[in-house]
C-alpha cells in the first residue's frame, strides 16, 4: 500500500505530526516506531507510566531504551545516553520537565535565516500543544493533547523548599512561571506528569486518536534505508522481527531523533560527500552539514550526603524547583539552568544502582555551550550504532561558565536552610575547588550529557553550506523528505527540549496541511 506521508518515530515530534495530519481523513499516514507499543493505559509498564514517581528509572531500562554510548571528551568515562524505543520515544522515558525554549532562542534561529521560527510564530504552536493547569493567558495553551502542570509550594520537599530559600538569599528573583517569555530567577519548574502520570506524547496526541481510518500505526519496525528515484523520495526499506520490506510514499517525514536521523540518512546517501566515500555508501546527496553542528546541554552534579535521620523517598517526585540565571560577563542571557533533585542514586548516568538512595544534589547546566561535537557512521550495518561525539566542555567559555555554576552551587548547599538536611558534600571534593584548574580537570572528568541531543541536521538557507533543511524543514536537494524533531535545531533552545521539538512536529504537520491545501486549490 502506498500512503500520503510516512512518519518515522513516535516520539515527541513524531506523534505530533502523525496526530495532526491524520486530522484529515483525505491524508493516509503511516507511523513507523522501532519500539514496542502499549495501546491501552493499562498495559503500560510503571517506568513508561509513572516515569520518576514511581521510583523506576527509565533512562536505564533495557527495554524501551536504544542504549546508545558516546564520548564526552578525552577525559571522561564513556557516556551512556539514553533514548526512547518505544511508541513516545524519549518522552516516554525522559525527566519530565515541560520548559518551553526562550524567545532569545528563536530569534536566533529567525536571524540565522529561518525567518518562520522567530518566537511570534512559533508562539500559537506551543499553545496548541498544552493544557496549562496552572495558567490561563496569551502565553499559554488550555485545550492541548500534553497536560502540564508545577508543584506548588506547600508541596515542596524540604530540599526543594530550603534550594528556593538559599537562591532567594543570593538575590535571584523569584518567577511563578519559567515558560513565561520574560521569566528567570528561582521558582516551580513545569512538568508533563499530573497526577505522577506520564503524558508522554504517545499518550497525549495518540491513544484518544487510534481509530482513525486513514491512520496506521505500526510498532517494532526500523527504518533501515530510504528510497528514492532520481532526487525525489519513493518509499523506505523496513526492517521488523527479521523480515525487511518496502512501503511507498512520496513525503517522508523523519522524527527519530538526532542519533538515529543522521545514521538513516548517512546510510541512504545523504551527507559529507567523504564521510560516504569513506565507508562505501552511495552517494546520494552531498549535505557536508549532516552529523554536523551536534549539541547538548553539558551537566554537572554537586552532590551532598544526608543526615542519618533524613528519609530518601525514591517515589517522591525528583525535582520540583529552578533556577534560570545569566552567567558574568555572558554575552548570551538566560544561559545557565540549575535544578536541586530530591534523591540521587550512584550515577545511573554510568550504570549504578536506581533504587540505592546516595543523598540530593544540584545539577548545574549550561544551557548555552559552545562546544558543538559530531555524529558519524561505523559501520554500514543499521544494527550498528554511530559514533557519538560530544566534545563536552571542549570550548573554554563553557568550563568558565560551568567553573562558576559549580562554586555557586557549593554555596546555596552551605545555606543554613540546608543544615538539617546535608550531612557532607560529596562532590565536588576540597581539592577540585582549590584553583580554575583543579575545579577545570574536576568537570572534564565527571562533565555528563543533559540528554537534550541536538542539530545534526540543522536548519538554514540553502546559502548556509552546513544546513540540512530549510525553514519549511525539506531537506536541501531531495524532494519529499523532511526532518522535524531537536535534530533541526541550529542552536540547542535553553530549556529541557521535548516542549519545543512536540512543537517543531506541530508546525511540520502544518506546513504539510498548507502544502496539500494549495495543491488542491
Amino acid at each position: 500500500m502506498k500512503y500520503e506521508v510516512i512518519v518515522i518515530g513516535a516520539g515527541s515530534a513524531g506523534s505530533a505530526v502523525a496526530a495532526r495530519l491524520s486530522e484529515d481523513s483525505n491524508i493516509s499516514v503511516l507511523l513507523l516506531e522501532a519500539g514496542p507499543d502499549y495501546p491501552d493505559f493499562e498495559s503500560l509498564p510503571e517506568e513508561i507510566k509513572f516515569g520518576y514517581s514511581s521510583g523506576a528509572d527509565a533512562t536505564v531500562s533495557d527495554k524501551h531504551n536504544w542504549k546508545y554510548t558516546g564520548k564526552a571528551n578525552d577525559v571522561a568515562e564513556p557516556l551512556l545516553v539514553p533514548r526512547g524505543k518505544v511508541m513516545g520515544g524519549t518522552s516516554a522515558i525522559n525527566g519530565q520537565v515541560f520548559l518551553r525554549g526562550l524567545p532569545h532562542d528563536f530569534d536566533d534561529w529567525s536571524s540565522q535565516g529561518n525567518e518562520l521560527w522567530s518566537f511570534e510564530e512559533v508562539l500559537p504552536f506551543f499553545r496548541r500543544l498544552e493544557t496549562d493547569m496552572d495558567f490561563h493567558d496569551d502565553f499559554h495553551g488550555n485545550d492541548g493533547p500534553i497536560v502540564c502542570h508545577r508543584f506548588k509550594k506547600e508541596n515542596w520537599l524540604p530540599s526543594q523548599e530550603a534550594f528556593y530559600k538559599a537562591c532567594r538569599d543570593e538575590g535571584f528573583p523569584e518567577t511563578t512561571d519559567l515558560n513565561n517569555p520574560e521569566s528567570h530567577g528561582v521558582g516551580p519548574i513545569p512538568f508533563n506528569n499530573p497526577d505522577g502520570i506520564r503524558f508522554s506524547s504517545a499518550l497525549g496526541y495518540l491513544s484518544q486518536i487510534r481509530h482513525r481510518i486513514n491512520l496506521t500505526i505500526r510498532a517494532k519496525c526500523m527504518a533501515r534505508k530510504l528510497l528514492f528515484d532520481g532526487k525525489s523520495i519513493v518509499g523506505v526499506e523496513v526492517e521488523s522481527e527479521g523480515e525487511q520490506f518496502i512501503v511507498e510514499s512520496d513525503r517522508v517525514v523523519l522524527s527519530s531523533g538526532t542519533i538515529a536521523n543522521t545514521q538513516l540518512l548517512l546510510l541512504s546517501g545523504i551527507g559529507p560527500e567523504e564521510h560516504l566515500n569513506e565507508l562505501g555508501v552511495k552517494v546520494h546527496t552531498n549535505l557536508p552539514g549532516v552529523g554536523q553542528n551536534f549539541s547538548d546541554h553539558p551537566l554537572i552534579f554537586i552532590t551532598a550526603s544526608i543526615k542519618d535521620e533524613v528519609e530518601l523517598d525514591p517515589s517522591a517526585p525528583r525535582f520540583q524547583v529552578g533556577l534560570r540565571y545569566t552567567a558574568s560577563d555572558s554575552t548570551s542571557p538566560h544561559d545557565m539552568m540549575m535544578w536541586m533533585q530530591s534523591f540521587i542514586n550512584q550515577r545511573v548516568n554510568r550504570g549504578g544502582d536506581k533504587m540505592h538512595g546516595l543523598g540530593i544534589r544540584i545539577i548545574s547546566s549550561v544551557f548555552v555551550a559552545e562546544s558543538r561535537g559530531e555524529i558519524t557512521l561505523t559501520s554500514t550495518d543499521p544494527h550498528e550504532q554511530p559514533f557519538l561525539d560530544f566534545h563536552l566542555l571542549e570550548s573554554a567559555e563553557d568550563r568558565r561558565r560551568l567553573r562558576e555554576s559549580v562554586r555557586m552551587a557549593t554555596k546555596l548547599l552551605e545555606h543554613p536552610e540546608f543544615d538539617s538536611i546535608i550531612k557532607k558534600r560529596i562532590d565536588p571534593p576540597d581539592s577540585a575547588l582549590q584553583s580554575d584548574e583543579s575545579l577545570d580537570k574536576w568537570l572534564l572528568k565527571e562533565v555528563t550529557t543533559g540528554q537534550h541531543l541536538t542539530g545534526t541536521c540543522k536548519m538554514g538557507p540553502i546559502s548556509d553550506p552546513m544546513a540540512v533543511v530549510d525553514e519549511y524543514l525539506n531537506v536541501h536537494g531531495v524532494n519529499g523528505l523532511s526532518i522535524a524533531d531537536a535534530s533541526i535545531m541550529p542552536n540547542t533552545v535553553r530549556a529541557n527540549t521535548n516542549a519545543t521539538i512536540i512543537m517543531i512536529g506541530e508546525r511540520m504537520a502544518q506546513f504539510i496541511k498548507n502544502e496539500t491545501s494549495a495543491a488542491k486549490a
